[in-house]
This record gives structure tokens, sequence and C-alpha cells, in this order.
């Protein structure tokens, strides 16, 4: 019998089993932002050499058009500020060296920033042969729909909020941030659970803040998995592990080292 994941996703959709799930474990995978943002600059291959040197499971990285209408070549790069301030590789220069013989078993998270060049992240991924190993995320759900069309076999996650930065760490807008947050925490739980269940999503890459009890089980529920982002404290990183999200992406995957076991005091 067909499950309504299956159903939703198309025929050739199949769901990523990791050999040992966060939850079986008693671990959450280890994902580097941009790499290891802390150790090297963001999106570079410094910075993934580094991850890879701290011991990672997952490399975050992010991948931006040239050009706001997704025209131009695909480039490493968080935002404009940051392509304009140095010389980020191509998206296919990236591939290649991730693809490399040091990278094997090491999983990818592709962050597509805006809608309109999705298609084009796919070819690159079939290309380099790291589709297999690889989980497409963005906020846009409109733009997840359309790759889950062009590759159904890839997996995608739905990043929330739809934020340039953190606002809660900005004086001015702090305020407003966290009661945005705190609205959208009632709300995402119901949402990811339906998105997952229907076979829309595989993950939901949500904010810290946004991690809830609720959000957990519905997630668990869903047969999804919860990564956050982006958690550079060793108190809050204990605190989701015991909550039983999935990964954990930080700029400093050191500290997954000083993570103590689930259960564990003191």
């Amino acid at each position: 019998m067909t499950s309504d994941r299956q159903q939703g996703a198309g025929a050739g959709w199949r769901p990523w089993v990791p050999e040992a799930s966060g939850a079986g474990r008693g671990e959450v995978r280890r994902v580097g932002h941009k790499g290891a943002a802390d150790l090297a600059p963001g999106n570079t291959f410094e910075s993934f050499n580094a991850a890879l040197q701290a011991g990672v499971e997952m490399i975050e990285f992010d991948v931006l058009s040239e050009h706001p209408d997704g025209s131009g070549r695909l480039l490493l790069a968080h935002d404009y500020e940051d392509m304009h301030e140095r010389r980020p590789a191509t998206l296919e220069e990236g591939l290649e060296h991730l693809a490399g013989a040091p990278y094997d078993g090491i999983e990818l998270d592709v962050d597509v920033k805006l809608p309109g060049y999705g298609d084009r992240v796919v070819a690159a991924l079939r290309d380099a042969g790291l589709t297999s190993r690889s989980l497409v995320s963005c906020t846009y759900p409109e733009e997840l729909d359309r790759i889950r069309a062009l590759e159904p076999a890839l997996r995608l996650g739905w990043s929330v909020p739809r934020v340039r930065r953190d606002y809660t760490e900005d004086r001015l807008m702090a305020i407003p941030a966290l009661a945005a947050l705190a609205a959208m925490r009632r709300v995402l739980p119901r949402r990811a659970r339906g998105a997952l269940n229907s076979g829309r999503f595989d993950a939901i890459m949500a904010h810290w803040r946004l991690v809830t009890p609720a959000l957990v089980r519905a997630v668990r529920q869903g047969g999804g998995e919860l990564y956050v982002w982006t958690v550079d404290d060793l108190a809050t990183m204990h605190s989701l592990k015991e909550r039983g999200v999935d990964g954990i992406i930080t700029n400093d995957p050191r500290l997954f080292d000083r993570l103590r076991p689930v259960g564990a005091t003191g």
C-alpha cells in the first residue's frame, strides 16, 4: 500500500534513513554552518576543510545567483554583501571540491537562498553525482515544490523563519522579532506535520528559538527530521540534544566534542 508521503511526493520519491539516527543513538548530527564559519571564512574551501577536520557529518553551505533575478553564475555566498566582498567559488567548483575523496560519506545541506534557480542547483548536483547525499533547503516552499518535481528522490528541507539574519540579536529589532517567533511557535508544529506527512518536505530546518516539545513531536509524527540553526552556545546545544532534535547547525563544530550524553547531569 502506498503511503500518503509517497503519494504526495510522486512515484520516484524515497525516504532517506540514516544508518543511525539521532533519536536512536541519543546523538545529534553534527552540521557545520557554512563549513565551519568560526574557524575560517564561511562558504569557502578552507571552511569546508576545517569542518571536516572538526568531525562534522554534514556541511551546510549557501548558494546565491549572481543576479537577483536568478540569472548569472551560481556562487557560494550567503548574501550579496558577502558576494561582493570576496571572490566566491562557483557552485560547480564547490561541488567538485566536496565530491573529493576526503569528503566521502559527508552529507551536504545545500541552502538555496532565493527562488528562481533551483533547477540549476539540481542539475549541478546531478552532474557532480551528489544528489544521493544532499539535502536542499530553502525558505521558499514553492521553490522546494519545483525542485521536488525535477528530482523526486532529492531530500528537501523547509527552513523557517524567512529572515536575512538573526534579528533577536539586534537591540532595536529584538522585541518584535521575539513576538513573531512566539506566534510562529504556536502554528509551526501543525504546519510541519502536515507538510512532512504529505511528502512535500523531508526535514524542517528551524531557528533554535522555534524548537518546542510540540515541534519535535510533530516532526516525529510526520516521519521527518528536525535540524536546528544556528547554535554556537554549548548550553543551548545540550538543551536541544535533550529534546531530541536530529541535527544541530553550528559555526564551531568543535563544540560537539563537549556535548554530554543524553540524560547525563552536571
